[in-house]
Parts: structure tokens; C-alpha cells; sequence
């Protein structure tokens, strides 16, 4: 439920989720989470379906946690990734 004077509850950062850069100069950039170290993510870039393509070089970017929310300058969640049980 969304309260008027809240934002939207975001899930936490968990490794396999596929999150939309939502800054204008980066239109279509989808990154995947591949680690996860305190206050920073490991993501790679991959396309549309989630999968790394082979035809865009294999980077490794680390992105600081509290800027996966659907902000101008954030990322919004695409794919959630299952929640695992110990």
C-alpha cells in the first residue's frame, strides 16, 4: 500500500536482480547485481531479457546501495531476483 506521503517500499539489493537506469543520458542501460559489499553493489551491464550479450564488453561497476530507488538519478527495479533460505 503507498501512503500519500510516502514513497513506494523498494525490496532490498540482492544479487541476480536486473534494475533500469532511470538518468536520461544512460536510456536503456540495465544493469544485473552480482555482489553485494556493505554499502556498494558489483553490477554488470546486460540487455533486455537480463542476460550479458556478447557483443558489449563485460564491465564490472560498483553502485553505492541507496541509489537503487526509482529516483531521476536512481534505478528502478526490472527483475527480482528469489529470495534464498538458509
Amino acid at each position: 500500500m503507498i501512503r500519500p506521503d510516502r514513497r513506494p517500499e523498494q525490496p532490498p539489493v540482492r544479487v541476480g536482480q536486473v534494475w533500469a537506469d532511470n538518468d536520461r543520458r544512460s536510456t536503456g542501460r540495465k544493469v544485473r547485481v552480482e555482489e553485494i559489499h556493505g554499502t556498494h553493489a558489483v553490477v554488470v551491464q546486460v540487455d533486455s531479457r537480463g542476460v550479458v550479450d556478447s557483443r558489449m564488453p563485460v564491465r564490472r561497476t560498483r553502485i553505492r546501495l541507496d541509489r537503487f530507488r526509482p529516483t531521476s538519478t536512481g534505478y528502478r527495479l526490472i527483475t527480482d531476483a528469489p529470495e534464498v533460505t538458509p
